[in-house]
């Protein structure tokens, strides 16, 4: 509902205004006639007048009751379209962070399945350059076992070299 929308126009807020004031004069005028009956003073064309001025105001003031009932409605109705809209809005909204949780549970599962699965292999990988490295401590000798035994094949080269080609 909009802001600046009025549920009592500012006619019938003037019409209830003037309404009332009608209202405590009728009064008035009531309580004056009601004296000079009280003291005899009062003829029948007062009564007459009497009567008529109290059906009048009776009828405007059920009139005004009317408005008031009316717009009572009005306001009744607005206050419970609010209520379900502020009903649905939040129903929306608690179902989308239960969606949102959900999500978030499911992705947080498989963030820990994946760190779990790359720290086991960050293990195995370390564990194998560790072995490698062990492993490699002793090929210093090998290198040096190999050098000699490239040297002895060459000397065996060169001296089978020389005598095959004795002749």
């Amino acid at each position: 509902m909009e802001s600046n929308q009025t549920l009592v126009s500012e006619k019938e807020t003037d019409q209830l205004n003037s309404d009332g004031n009608r209202a405590e004069q009728d009064g008035e005028e009531a309580e004056e006639e009601e004296q000079q009956q009280q003291r005899g003073e009062c003829d029948d064309q007062g009564n007459v007048e009497s009567q008529t001025s109290s059906s009048v105001n009776g009828k405007e003031i059920l009139k005004a009751i009317e408005i008031v009932e009316r717009d009572s409605m009005a306001i009744a109705r607005s206050y419970t379209s609010l209520f379900a809209s502020l009903r649905s809005a939040l129903s929306e909204v608690t179902n989308t962070s239960v969606d949102h949780m959900n999500c978030f549970g499911d992705t947080a599962g498989r963030v820990q399945e994946c760190a779990l699965d790359a720290a086991t292999k960050g293990n195995r990988y370390m564990n194998s350059c560790l072995r490698l490295n062990e492993e490699m401590k002793g090929i210093d000798n090998l290198a040096t076992q190999l050098k000699i035994i490239r040297r002895n094949v060459d000397a065996l080269d060169s001296a089978v070299n020389r005598l095959v080609r004795f002749p």
